[in-house]
């Protein structure tokens, strides 16, 4: 079970506890990048240029992240207008459990929540949706954490 929203964290970025709105109207997982550029000077192939989330988020030091791995989709987004942004797979972790998913790559900095959590993640984790809890995956950890320290 997951609630509305949620905390994630992304082991390969070294990122933990980023705030995610879960949003089974999307299919597609989203998370907040700036500066989404291609560079292929001096590369044998083209990369994928992003600074993650916004400086102020605790884990995002500014450097860019790059990656070689990536597509170009259409993806329509909440309004109904359909955007061509790349996607990325990576790893997202809840209930301490690791998923891989698509992320679209797009600038969130209007919305609440810097990461959405799409359809897609759903059905994998087989994970339903309580609209009235939050942070359902950081909350099991705790508690299971505090169980290990009493025992």
């Amino acid at each position: 079970m997951l609630g509305r929203r949620e905390l994630v964290d992304f082991p390969a970025f070294a990122l933990g506890g980023v705030e995610a709105k879960v949003d089974t109207g999307a299919y597609t997982s989203a998370i907040h990048c700036t500066n989404i550029h291609i560079e292929t000077e001096g590369q044998p192939r083209p990369v994928l240029v992003v600074n993650l989330l916004d400086p102020g988020h605790e884990g995002a030091d500014g450097r860019p992240l790059t990656f070689t791995q990536f597509e170009l989709r259409d993806i329509r987004s909440s309004n109904g207008e359909v955007q061509e942004r790349y996607v990325i797979r990576t790893v997202v972790q809840l209930y301490g459990e690791e998923f891989e998913v698509d992320f679209s790559l797009s600038d969130r900095s209007d919305m609440k929540y810097p990461v959405l959590l799409g359809r897609s993640l759903l059905r994998q984790g087989r994970f339903v949706v309580d609209v009235a809890k939050r942070n359902l995956s950081y909350k099991s950890l705790a508690r299971a954490a505090a169980r290990r320290t009493k025992s």
